[in-house]
């Protein structure tokens, strides 16, 4: 199934979660996660199934003032 991690087309399995989602997008120190616009705690990543075209956002936090 194809869905869009971070605006960029990915290919994933057919019942793929969130989890897998992250895994195969590989980010770089703390991030989170939202699947078409809704924040996922962490600890449901891996119940969070994905659906063909689901909308996918990584987001590394920002600091500064």
């Amino acid at each position: 199934m194809r869905v869009l991690i971070n605006q960029q087309p990915h290919d994933l399995p057919e019942g793929a979660t969130l989890a897998d989602a992250v895994q195969a997008f590989q980010p770089n120190g703390p991030f989170a996660a939202a699947v078409n616009l809704r924040f996922v705690p962490r600890a449901q990543y891996g119940q969070t199934a994905l659906a063909e075209g689901d909308q996918i956002e990584i987001i590394a936090p920002v600091t500064g003032g």
